[in-house]
C-alpha cells in the first residue's frame, strides 16, 4: 500500500504509507504492569525467547522512554524469578544484534530463584561497603 502526496505542480508523488507507530505509556511502573503477564506467558511456554520477540508478537506497548527502558524489564523479570538467561540471539528491533535469550524458571521453583537472587544482591553490597 501507498501514501499519494499529491505536489503543486499537479503530479502525484508516490511514497510508502507513514510506519504505524506502537503506542507509548506515560507511566512506567503501569506499563510494568501491563506488559508483565505477556512475559510470564512466555515464561511458561518453556520455550526460549527474547523481550522483542514477545513485545512484537504481543503487540505490547513501549515504555515511556523506550531506548533505555526495555532494559530494565528484563533484570526485574530475573529479580522475581521468572526468567533466566538461556543465550544470546539476533533481534529485529537491533537491528540482528545479539542480545539476550530467556527461558523460564519453572513456577514452583520461582520464589526460591527470587529468594536467591535477593540473598545475593544483599552479599554484593555488603562486599562492596566492606571494600570502600
Amino acid at each position: 500500500m501507498t501514501h499519494i502526496q499529491p505536489a503543486f505542480d499537479g503530479t502525484e508523488l508516490a511514497a510508502p504509507v507513514p510506519a504505524v507507530t506502537r503506542r507509548i505509556v506515560d507511566d512506567y511502573e503501569a506499563w510494568i504492569t501491563e506488559v508483565w503477564d505477556a512475559f510470564v506467558d512466555a515464561a511458561d511456554t518453556g520455550q526460549p525467547f527474547t523481550i522483542d520477540e514477545v513485545a512484537r508478537k504481543k503487540k505490547l506497548p513501549d515504555p515511556p522512554c523506550p531506548k533505555s527502558q526495555w532494559g530494565s524489564l528484563p533484570a526485574r523479570l530475573q529479580n522475581a524469578g521468572v526468567i533466566r538467561h538461556y543465550g544470546y540471539g539476533g533481534s529485529e528491533r537491533a537491528h540482528l544484534s545479539l542480545v539476550h535469550v530467556w527461558i523460564g524458571v519453572p513456577p514452583a521453583h520461582r520464589e526460591a530463584v527470587a529468594r536467591r537472587r535477593r540473598e545475593d544482591r544483599r552479599a554484593a553490597r555488603a562486599e562492596r561497603r566492606r571494600a570502600a
